[in-house]
């Protein structure tokens, strides 16, 4: 069967960030969409704790204006809206519609991978995740995963640390 082509362009994104071909089982396409991280934990047969969630929010700044702004958490974890957004300075920090999601990532929810997207989105990153020799992450469609690290993650997305809880 041939590969969905968000997956494929999530590869071929991967490819240019790492300056390599994606190693064999690097990532995974499950049987099932995996929308939660229990339920991809359960698929992996990892702890939830080692999934990592790319939650996408609109952070509002004193104009008004949403920006999109990437969070990845251990599926172990919530994000406080209201305390991520106090400590950035943002007026409010909500999660982004499906359309926002679509828009600023071209992906969907569920599938959205740390990057990727059509242009550059801030990106946040759960210091949690380091407990973990292996993170999951979204690859671009619901039923798909990729293993790393997360100082891979880190490098990758130029994520800021911030604890979210």
């Amino acid at each position: 069967m041939a590969e969905h082509p968000s997956i494929t362009n999530f590869r071929a994104r991967l490819e240019e960030v790492e300056g390599r071909p994606v190693e064999e089982g690097r990532i995974v396409v499950l049987p099932d969409s995996v929308h939660t991280a229990q339920l991809a934990a359960d698929a992996l047969g990892c702890e939830v704790g080692a999934i990592a969630n790319s939650l996408l929010f609109a952070a509002t700044d004193g104009s008004g204006a949403d920006e999109p702004v990437l969070i990845l958490t251990s599926g172990a974890h919530r994000v406080d809206t209201e305390k991520v957004a106090a400590e950035q300075g943002w007026g409010s920090l909500r999660r982004a519609s499906a359309a926002f999601v679509r828009e600023h990532t071209g992906q969907v929810i569920g599938g959205v991978s740390p990057i990727g997207h059509p242009r550059p989105v801030r990106t946040f990153l759960d210091p949690t995740l380091r407990q973990y020799d292996v993170v999951w992450a979204a690859a671009g469609h619901p039923a798909a995963v990729f293993r790393s690290t997360y100082d891979e993650l880190q490098a990758m997305t130029g994520a800021t640390e911030i604890t979210v809880n």
